[in-house]
């Protein structure tokens, strides 16, 4: 479990360092440098980002939707979505502190079916989250949507809350996620 975390933890980092919009960039490829195989990809698929980084020999690959506060610029929430050492897809849903952590989180794409809960795995320094294995009818159902919607409950009042992130250039992001996977 701790494993997960830390590795969880490196996904945020990469995330929260490589997608600021100031860092973001349509199609791009860091050429390698000479005598290293230095890689790096920050490409915009729709409301995707697809971000490849070369850390110690191994290449790892996660696509990422983040939402904040317009005035704040505080993250809202996150999704990351990444391939496994097993080439199975997994999603990492961030979300923000004060939410009930034993209610879970409940997803449904558009007004499809409402997941049962998924749980709370840790809250770190971003905020708190959710993993996900995202298995084929999963990914049918969310390249074919246009919305996802995300509720949890509030701490203090118990009432819902909804979050959403869209589902614009999800398919391009995942195509080409699984290909700079391989």
């Amino acid at each position: 479990m701790f494993g997960k975390n830390i590795k969880a933890a490196a996904a945020v980092a990469l995330v929260s360092f490589v997608a600021q919009p100031s860092n973001v960039a349509a199609q791009t490829e860091a050429p390698a440098a000479a005598g290293n195989n230095a890689f790096s990809v920050n490409e915009t698929h729709g409301d995707w980002i697809v971000l490849c980084s070369q850390a110690e020999a191994k290449q790892i690959c996660l696509m990422t939707q983040q939402q904040r506060k317009n005035d704040t610029k505080q993250l809202v929430i996150a999704a990351e979505i990444s391939t496994d050492q097993n080439d199975q897809i997994r999603g990492t849903i961030i979300l923000p502190f004060g939410l009930q952590l034993a209610a879970g989180v409940t997803v449904q794409v558009d007004d499809g079916v409402v997941s049962n809960p998924s749980p709370f795995a840790t809250c770190l320094p971003t905020g708190c989250i959710v993993q996900v294995l995202l298995d084929a009818p999963t990914l049918q159902t969310l390249r074919g949507g246009s919305n996802v919607k995300l509720v949890a409950k509030a701490h203090d009042s118990g009432q819902n809350v909804l979050l959403g992130l869209s589902l614009k250039g999800f398919s391009t992001a995942l195509d080409r996620l699984v290909a700079l996977s391989k």
